[in-house]
């Protein structure tokens, strides 16, 4: 059995750690910075963050819990943008792929943001407050990128807010979590479709914009909070989940959930280059509306010529990004992502691949390492969650 934990650790912080601290040097704490040291968190730089990568459980061990109790994550270096005004909503719909014409208040939607050349700044969420009031929310790595993209392209009367850096985010996943933040709120005013939200909702009398999302693949929550609600806040939550088997969970936790969910991440799945067509967010543009940056040039793409895949790996091993993958010894694509699941007791991985080349079913073979391994075609997710 590979030692999931150590691998874990290796890869993640080889593909994201060191890559993002050419970028971000700073290592700024997060409000739950002493948390992590408190629940003994093996912190490491992230996006220009000091952030754990796990905790002494393990990364199993918060896998599982996540799938089978809940798990609660710090996801405070997440960036949050506020747009707001009378044309918030045209620069929204020019900013996004998205058609958020006819988002309700307290809906949440999901959008990647092209450059000129079709190719994905970042993905993101898009929370309607109300009418000419939005919040975005978008990815650590990414957010000095997107407020100076943002601001840049933002016109008329709209006012762009950067409230990054006094907001904290505590996620709670798991098909457990709704036990457990019950035991802190009035049920009645958390939100109840996925992709929604209720603002100004008092968890443990600390007022939080709750929200039915994650990134996890589970069902869940993610609580936005004053900087100095947010110890505390964490420690009522973690109090009340104590008996439910609630843990802390860290970075690597996150990318193996998120992969096993089948979920693309930005800078694997999709970036600058690759578009949304190409990465399977297709659905999540919306070429009948009126024009958006990025529009012309994905028109002009036309069909694209690669497609990302799910693979199970046959043989023993665990692929990673940047491997090989190959048909009839020909090369069709590379690895994007690639973990052992815990939950699912399989090693999977996501490529970019010449479209229609394969289908699934068919076996392929995979350069790790300098071993050719095979791996079998799936349909993605790995695996899915019931999110009732």
């Amino acid at each position: 059995m590979v030692d999931t934990v150590k691998w874990e650790y290796y890869t993640f912080y080889s593909r994201f750690g060191n890559n993002e601290r050419r970028m971000m040097v700073l290592d700024i704490k997060t409000p739950l910075y002493d948390m992590h040291l408190k629940y003994e968190g093996k912190v490491v730089p992230f996006a220009g963050h000091l952030l754990p990568i796990q905790y002494g459980s393990g990364i199993t061990a918060e896998h599982m819990a996540v799938r089978t109790a809940a798990g609660i994550f710090d996801v405070s270096h997440m960036g949050e943008i506020v747009l707001k005004g009378p044309d918030a909503l045209k620069n929204i719909q020019y900013l996004m792929t998205n058609d958020c014409a006819n988002m309700a208040d307290g809906q949440v939607r999901y959008s990647p943001m092209c450059n000129e050349n079709g190719g994905v700044i970042d993905d993101l969420l898009i929370y309607k407050k109300r009418d000419n009031d939005y919040l975005l929310v978008v990815n650590a790595a990414n957010h000095d990128k997107d407020a100076a993209w943002i601001k840049s392209h933002t016109s008329g009367d709209c006012v762009f807010e950067d409230i990054s850096a006094n907001t904290a985010q505590i996620a709670l996943q798991g098909p457990k979590a709704l036990e457990i933040i019950a035991k802190l709120t009035d049920v009645e005013t958390l939100p109840v479709k996925y992709y929604s939200f209720t603002d100004g909702v008092l968890v443990g009398g600390l007022e939080c914009l709750v929200s039915r999302t994650g990134y996890t693949g589970e069902d869940g929550y993610e609580l936005y909070t004053a900087n100095e609600n947010a110890a505390e806040l964490w420690e009522k939550l973690m109090a009340a989940g104590s008996d439910l088997g609630l843990i802390p969970c860290g970075l690597g936790a996150r990318d193996t959930l998120r992969l096993e969910a089948g979920m693309p991440l930005y800078g694997h799945e999709m970036d600058e280059v690759i578009t949304p067509f190409e990465t399977g967010l297709g659905f999540f543009v919306k070429m009948a509306k009126d024009d958006f940056i990025g529009k012309a040039a994905l028109q002009a793409k036309g069909e694209p010529k690669r497609e990302r895949i799910g693979l199970e790996l046959t043989d023993r091993g665990i692929a990673r990004s940047d491997d090989n993958v190959f048909l009839g010894g020909v090369k069709i694509g590379t690895v994007t992502s690639g973990t052992m699941c815990p939950f699912i007791k399989k090693a999977v991985a996501m490529a970019l691949v010449t479209r229609s080349g394969v289908t699934p079913g068919d076996v392929v073979e995979l350069d790790v390492r300098g071993r050719k391994l095979k791996a079998a075609v799936v349909k993605l997710p790995f695996y899915k969650a019931n999110k009732a």
